[in-house]
């Protein structure tokens, strides 16, 4: 059996109609921590603070499939130890999951990460976490695109390195954390639809024409993290 599998196509029971608000809450908590314990969280904050370098004293970020809003909430964290007053955007489909993050964030929007409803190069630092192996490779490029089309210093990406190995170790360890049974399916199918570092790279290359720094995290992580190229006129 090969060490990296095909990925997969299957679709996440939080993708599908009808799941209640309080299983899609649940599970999402189940992710925030999971992304704290397995060090995903950490990877894009770690890429975020490159980019807060960047900024003078104010700047902005929105975070695209916010969840529960730990990544801004996070970022927000890191900039105050910096001195940078930092303005916070929380964008997800899901309403129920935007009301929670309002509380973490400045602003929330409920929206479509691939029709972001934001200006052209209207927004600091554009991060998008555990959101794009959502998507086949059309989708995903398209929603990179939007992540381009939106910043103006930095795009981050955080997902998940595909891996036999990572997929196995997530089901044996959500047992003993007490995981919601969505998130047990769920992050083991997350796992299965993820990517490798040279998938990543091709996808941002694709979608944007450009290159990505994309760099392997603790716990099977990956992150693409890149300059948006603004193109001029015709």
């Amino acid at each position: 059996m090969p060490l990296t599998p095909a990925r997969r196509r299957g679709v996440e029971r939080l993708d599908e109609p009808g799941v209640a608000p309080a299983d899609r809450v649940r599970s999402l908590r189940d992710v925030a921590r999971s992304n704290t314990l397995f060090g995903g969280r950490r990877a894009v904050l770690r890429e975020v603070e490159r980019a807060l370098r960047e900024c003078g004293p104010q700047g902005s970020l929105l975070d695209v499939g916010t969840g529960l809003a730990d990544i801004p909430a996070g970022a927000a964290r890191r900039a105050r130890r910096r001195g940078l007053a930092l303005t916070t955007i929380g964008l997800d489909r899901a309403e129920e999951l935007v009301r929670e993050a309002r509380r973490r964030v400045d602003a929330v929007v409920v929206g479509d990460a691939l029709h972001l409803p934001f200006a052209d190069a209207s927004v600091d630092v554009v991060t998008c976490s555990q959101l794009l192996h959502h998507f086949a490779e059309p989708e995903a490029r398209i929603l990179i695109a939007e992540l381009d089309r939106v910043a103006v210093r930095r795009v981050v990406i955080g997902d998940l390195r595909r891996s036999w190995l990572a997929a196995g170790l997530f089901w044996l360890a959500a047992w003993p954390l007490r995981f919601d049974p969505i998130t047990r399916h769920d992050g083991v199918l997350s796992v299965l639809r993820g990517f490798t570092a040279g998938e990543l790279r091709s996808l941002v290359r694709d979608a944007t024409g450009g290159a990505a720094t994309v760099r392997r995290g603790a716990g099977w992580r990956l992150t693409a993290a890149w300059t948006p190229q603004r193109r001029a006129p015709a």
